[in-house]
């Protein structure tokens, strides 16, 4: 693979992403299943970021800060493909996570006021930190989406994603980490995420009306309390708070067997819950936020008949022996679609949506 030419800003970004997707489209079970196709694609994607790290570096010896920028996210999103692409232990990959997280700390050094470290104080004054991406509209406030990883290796790779989905964006991010508080188990993590909606209602670049929630793995279903606790979030990417009566249900199911549960016909717990989060809602079907397609329908059935706003989106997941690759670019245009039609744009989408 080569390196794309840019003649303008953003375009070599976008072409990369577009490639990348067109790759995830194109991959086969019987690909994926063979180790050697497997680590010839990792190792390909694997020098497409060196080439975009070469490019970076480049652009700062010759003061090109927004080439250099874009060079730096296209190297991120490539070492996403490669982490997606890897299974543990492969030793083509390396020390993939290093990687990622010596080219998050190189992005954030040249970045200067395109990203914020911010710290706060949260309960007990024990700092909580993030990092905030302002929006590029200036003049006036804008919206913002709080994003919710659950441990440090989730944070990168949700951080080298974002930056890749949200370039030229409308809105604000606020990336924070509410699965390891320096707090411990003192507090809940949707409580600790409160003291960020205290944050960003202080900042007069940030539309208050308009604060969503987008968590991930855990993250997902700290967002989905989040929603449920405070009426000041305006839309929640989340796991809908099925989480627990999943869980149960997956225990329920282990413990006497499934055929015998349905042949009994054992009432199960529903899924939709007592409290009805309020706000509109997406829940991505899969490790997103580790919610099944068939819950996720059923929970999207139910808020529905309710009246309530409520989508669901399922990507195509390609199986292979060790796990399964997602076209993570496609899912995250998406979600940002979604989160645009509810603080920007009013536009008219799917309930449910099969990528």
């Amino acid at each position: 693979m080569s390196n794309d030419s840019c003649e303008g800003t953003g375009e070599r970004l976008a072409r990369l992403r577009g490639r990348a997707s067109r790759f995830f489209e194109s991959l086969s079970v019987a690909e994926l299943a063979r180790p050697a196709h497997r680590h010839q694609w990792v190792t390909d994607w694997l020098r497409v970021a060196a080439d975009y790290g070469r490019s970076a570096r480049a652009a700062r010896a010759e003061g090109a800060a927004r080439t250099m920028l874009e060079a730096w996210v296209c190297s991120l999103t490539a070492l996403e493909v490669a982490r997606n692409l890897s299974c543990p232990g492969d030793p083509v990959a390396g020390d993939l996570a290093g990687k990622i997280g010596d080219s998050l700390r190189d992005f954030e050094d040249d970045a200067g006021p395109v990203i914020e470290r911010v710290k706060l104080d949260g309960f007990d004054h024990a700092a909580l930190t993030g990092f905030f991406l302002p929006a590029l509209r200036h003049g006036r406030p804008a919206p913002v989406v709080i994003c919710v990883a659950d441990d440090h290796t989730a944070m990168d790779s949700m951080m080298s994603r974002i930056l890749s989905a949200s370039c030229g964006r409308t809105m604000s991010i606020l990336l924070v980490d509410a699965g390891t508080s320096p707090l411990g188990r003192s507090f809940k993590p949707e409580h600790l995420l409160q003291c960020w909606l205290q944050y960003l209602e202080a900042r007069p670049d940030v539309d208050s009306r308009r604060i969503a929630v987008y968590g991930e793995g855990a993250g997902a279903s700290h967002a989905s309390r989040l929603a449920l606790l405070d009426r000041r979030i305006a839309a929640a990417v989340c796991d809908g708070g099925i989480a627990t009566p999943v869980m149960r249900r997956a225990s329920l199911r282990w413990m006497i067997g499934a055929e015998q549960a349905a042949g009994d016909g054992m009432a199960t717990e529903p899924l939709l819950p007592s409290r009805r989060i309020p706000c509109p809602l997406l829940v991505v079907v899969g490790s997103r936020s580790m919610v099944w397609e068939e819950d996720a329908l059923e929970l999207n059935s139910g808020y529905r008949r309710a009246g309530a706003d409520c989508a669901t989106v399922v990507p195509n997941r390609i199986p292979h022996p060790l796990g399964e690759v997602e076209d993570f670019v496609a899912v995250d245009d998406f979600i940002f679609q979604w989160l645009d039609s509810k603080l920007g744009e009013a536009r008219q989408l799917a309930p449910v949506t099969y990528l």
